[in-house]
């Protein structure tokens, strides 16, 4: 169960606040919709229940605000616009990244693949899926770590009639397997079609809380549309005539041709165009939209006679062209009147045909619908003979009846063309056949372990290319770099098997592993796979060591490649003088390591700071263009106050003896610290860690 409680935009600047004291309930085992006109409020009133924007207001899921769940995948299954992946990685890649990171099996991307039809699309690209692909994929994501609510914004926005039935199927069998689910849409007839609870939302208040049937009955209002070259005179006939028959018709001009005509049904309209000559190109029922405050009264309205339930909703066309034109020009029926039912026939008042006359004329002048609807489609509306003058009218059927449901069920097939289906049952607790299946629950889940994050981040740097390619242009530019070196001369050993030119702040393998480090949190951030219930990527300590291992692991393959390829090629160029092994190559090996690796930690410590990947490269070449040379002003000073060097000092104040000869090791690392390149780059990424802390606990605090 969903309770929000007062959710309240920030307001920006002078303008009111985009949801104002928003309050309403989403009930286990049904289907609420949040119903709202573009800029009604509704996207943001789902991020401040998600927490992703601040306000105020608390939203309680099951009892616990999102910040207080543990996991809150877990609990609250999430989607909003397009899937936020990686457009180079597969579909089955993505999944199972996700995977690693909730916690549950990586068979569990094959069984959602399986459950919403995309098995056969596993391996393609992210970035090459359709808008109906995309939408089962971000489904599949949200019913990934099998939760108990699922929160989607407008789901079925572009979505063919096919996709739409389909997906308002799938949440149908979550809510009746136990689930609650909450989703946005900005089409009445669609809520009333698939919700059994509509909440909507008009200037960022809540003007109207109702069951399905309620909402059928308050704001969709049964119509007729007729479109004829003649729309002006058939008007007045249909006027002349409800006046002369004691009955309340609205006729509405929409532009054009077009009439609207509501109180009356398909035959009556039909038989007057026939009787007076009147070529008519569509002839059609449907249902008007009342506008957002005609169900503010639900609660205390009655009802004159029987009205359209959401099963007997048609939906033969879009959005209505001009509803504020025929919203306002309805006055209401007439004291005592009691409207017809979509599904019903004239009233016993109205006049028969003329003795001598069928009862089903053929109009050799009544044009055909171009688009003509399937008979599955519209079961409840029917155009045929009129019943007889003494047939009593249909009485009026209690909303709760089951039968006001279970005969104006329509068949399970899909039209040919675009054309909504009718409705089915709003009732929770009447079953309701489906074809879908929801992939199995997660019956056992793994205790949490630190290999989790490790896992993830591993599937999230070799699930793209991009890191492949950067490791490639890297080798290739250090063997191209050293050989270049080396012809020009008067390098010195180390520097060309590192292929460090001495006009460069850094060599090349030090700026890839920075770029790969920084592309760790960069990609996170452009594309929130992993936090997308969040809006931003949690700053856990498990997440960060991950990143830094994996980075760290990645740097030094790197720099062993690199040292590997250049020596490769130095020899086969130049031959063996210039690969000689130097003496103190353990030292060098270790400041060599150490410098691609502290690269890769300042990469990515400052693409987690700045949530960017352009400032995580920028911090790494800052650190010897900058840094450096404010260090080696500092340790000159250092030194200049006496004769020991800075480094001898540093060593004089520790323990004379270590054990295990560990007095050589911390020497090698003091030396190193108090080079330059080393001292900087160890600040920075001191540095760097202590202002991702900051910005971590300021985000606990908010």
């Amino acid at each position: 169960m969903i309770e929000a409680i007062g959710l309240t935009s920030i307001p920006r600047k002078e303008q009111p606040p985009a949801v104002d004291n928003v309050s309403f309930e989403a009930h286990t085992g049904r289907v609420t919709a949040l119903l709202g006109a573009p800029g009604a409020g509704k996207t943001t009133a789902l991020r401040l229940m998600l927490e992703l924007q601040r306000g105020r207001g608390i939203t309680y899921f099951r009892g616990r605000p999102l910040h207080g769940i543990p996991h809150p995948a877990h609990e609250v299954g999430v989607l909003l616009g397009d899937v936020p992946g990686h457009p180079a990685r597969s579909v089955r890649g993505h999944l199972r990244m996700l995977c690693a990171a909730s916690g549950v099996p990586a068979r569990r991307a094959d069984e959602v693949l399986e459950a919403v039809g995309l098995v056969s699309l596993r391996d393609e690209r992210l970035g090459t899926l359709s808008r109906g692909m995309d939408r089962r994929l971000g489904l599949a994501c949200a019913l990934l770590p099998d939760p108990h609510t699922l929160v989607l914004d407008d789901p079925a926005r572009g979505l063919a009639v096919g996709e739409r039935r389909w997906l308002y199927d799938m949440l149908r069998e979550h809510a009746a397997q136990g689930g609650t689910v909450l989703c946005s849409t900005a089409d009445p007839k669609e809520a009333a079609r698939f919700a059994d609870h509509v909440v909507t939302l008009d200037g960022g208040r809540v003007v109207a809380d109702q069951r399905a049937a309620d909402f059928a009955r308050t704001r969709l209002r049964p119509r007729v549309v007729v479109r004829s070259p003649h729309a002006a005179r058939l008007s007045v006939l249909l006027a002349q005539r409800a006046r002369s028959t004691q009955r309340s018709v609205e006729v509405v001009r929409e532009g054009g041709n077009r009439l609207c005509v509501y109180g009356t049904t398909c035959a009556e309209v039909g038989e007057t165009a026939f009787r007076h000559g009147i070529v008519v190109h569509q002839l059609a029922d449907e249902v008007g939209d009342m506008g957002p405050g005609a169900g503010a009264g639900a609660e205390t309205s009655t009802a004159q006679g029987p009205q359209p339930s959401s099963a007997a909703i048609d939906a033969q066309t879009g959005p209505d062209p001009e509803p504020e034109a025929a919203a306002a020009l309805y006055s209401g029926p007439e004291p005592g009147f009691a409207p017809p039912a979509p599904d019903s026939g004239p009233e016993p008042e109205f006049a028969p045909p003329a003795p001598g006359s069928s009862p089903e004329p053929e109009p050799p002048t009544l044009a055909p619908d171009p688009s003509p609807e399937p008979e599955a489609a519209t079961p409840a509306l029917d155009c045929g003979p009129e019943p007889e003058p003494s047939a009593p009218a249909p009485a009026p059927v209690p909303e709760a009846a089951p039968a006001a449901s279970t005969t104006l069920e329509p068949p399970q097939e899909a039209p040919a063309d675009d054309t909504p289906q009718a409705a089915p049952s709003q009732q929770p607790t009447t079953p309701r056949p489906t074809t879908v299946a929801l992939p199995p629950p997660v019956l056992v889940r793994p205790a949490p372990t630190p290999l989790r994050p490790v896992r993830y981040e591993i599937r999230r740097a070799a699930g793209v290319a991009t890191g492949y390619i950067v490791g490639a242009c890297v080798l290739a530019v250090s063997a191209l770099t050293a050989v270049l070196l080396a012809r020009i001369g008067h390098t010195p050993q180390p520097r060309l098997l590192a292929a460090w030119p001495v006009e460069l702040p850094l060599p090349p393998a030090a700026l890839g592993a920075g770029l790969l480090g920084a592309l760790a949190f960069g990609d996170e951030f452009r594309h929130p796979a992993l936090a997308v219930d969040r809006g931003t990527v949690p700053r856990r300590l498990g997440l960060l060591t991950a990143k830094l291992f994996v980075a760290s692991l990645t740097a030094l393959a790197l720099a062993v490649l690199t040292v590997g390829c250049t020596a490769e090629v130095l020899y086969l160029v130049y031959g063996s003088e210039l690969v000689a092994l130097p003496a103190d190559w353990p030292a060098l090996s270790a400041g060599w390591l150490a410098l691609v690796t502290g690269c890769a930690w300042a990469g990515v410590l400052a693409a987690g700071v700045f949530r960017s990947t352009t400032a995580g490269l920028a911090a790494v070449v800052a650190v010897p263009l900058l840094v450096v040379p404010a260090v080696h002003k500092m340790t000159e000073g250092l030194s200049a106050r006496g004769p020991v060097p800075f480094a001898g000092r540093l060593k004089g104040g520790l323990p004379p003896r270590w054990p295990f000869g560990g007095e050589q090791q911390l020497e090698a690392l003091l030396r190193l610290l108090a080079q330059p390149v080393g001292g900087a780059m160890a600040l920075s990424v001191l540095a760097l860690l202590c202002a991702y802390a900051f910005t971590g606990l300021r985000s606990r605090v908010r």
